[in-house]
């Protein structure tokens, strides 16, 4: 009974086998099944569909995680470029603002025959009456006390304490600070005092009938050999003359940017130079008491 269905399936397999073969020569030479391959194509169409589909979604989802992450990781790039290059913009302002003023200081210590030296200020006090600041040159760099600080534009105080690696400059404008000048159109001398931080300066006990007008520049007179002869203090801006007083309120605003500038000079008086501005003191003071001597022997000639 085996042997006769085992007879039976070689039968069968060897009738489908030769079945399969005419199938296929017709189908290569006539064409003769292609509608019923695309109906049964049509047909598998949904579960090839449905079978492709959750493939497809696992690879679509791939991806899209794929293209966020390298969106994200190029974003990211992109802002740290961006960072870096507006922080190198900043640098190359920075160093073209520091380059602008070094070039003032440097034309500025040309007005100057004795030996400078460039200091950056490291901080400033600006109390109400407190005008300081913190230089990065100290005792090591032979800075000392009573050492007079020059801006580009103008004066900006004197060191009134050494340490070895930093000194405390006293801003022009603070209420301790005098300095002695003269009125570059009229030769008139005075004294600048300060009246407190991000205030102007006054000048003290000019006479009510003194020659001197609003927009008046005055600079250093060199009186007590501190500051150099000539270097510029401030501008006249306003003059108040008090009704039976002698004396008239004159406010000064300085030419330096106290504020502003972070870069300064600090200046060594040579002994040559001293004894020019000595000399030229001399001078000034020998002509002043000769004009005043004229004017005397005129009044007496007049009164006689």
């Amino acid at each position: 009974m085996l042997f006769n269905n085992s007879q039976y399936l070689g039968i069968r397999f060897t009738f489908f086998l030769i079945l399969s073969i005419i199938v296929m020569v017709m189908d290569h030479r006539n064409h003769q099944f292609g509608t019923i391959r695309g109906m049964l194509s049509d047909a598998m169409a949904p579960l090839q569909y449905t079978v492709n589909w959750p493939m497809a979604l696992t690879q679509r989802l791939k991806d899209n995680v794929h293209s966020k992450h390298e969106l994200v990781t190029e974003n990211t790039h992109l802002k740290m470029q961006n960072l870096l290059l507006k922080a190198k913009v900043q640098n190359i302002l920075a160093l073209q603002k520091e380059n602008t003023s070094l070039r003032a200081l440097l034309k500025s210590s040309s007005q100057i025959l004795d030996h400078v030296a460039v200091a950056q200020l490291l901080a400033i006090n600006m109390d109400a009456y407190i005008a300081q600041a913190i230089l990065d040159k100290g005792k090591d760099d032979k800075v000392y006390v009573g050492q007079p600080v020059l801006g580009a534009n103008g004066v900006m105080g004197q060191v009134i304490q050494v340490g070895r690696w930093t000194s405390r400059l006293m801003l022009i404008t603070d209420t301790r600070s005098a300095v002695p000048v003269v009125n570059d159109r009229t030769g008139m001398r005075a004294i600048a005092v300060g009246t407190g931080a991000f205030r102007p300066l006054s000048l003290i006990n000019v006479p009510d009938t003194a020659d001197i007008a609003v927009g008046d520049r005055v600079s250093t007179s060199g009186l007590g050999l501190l500051y150099p002869v000539g270097y510029p203090v401030g501008i006249v801006t306003s003059i108040r003359k008090k009704p039976g007083e002698q004396f008239s309120d004159v406010v000064v605003s300085p030419t330096a940017h106290l504020y502003r500038d972070t870069q300064v000079l600090l200046y060594w008086h040579t002994k040559a130079g001293m004894v020019d501005e000595a000399a030229s003191q001399l001078k000034q003071m020998q002509q002043e008491d000769k004009n005043m001597n004229q004017q005397i022997i005129e009044r007496v000639r007049d009164g006689g």
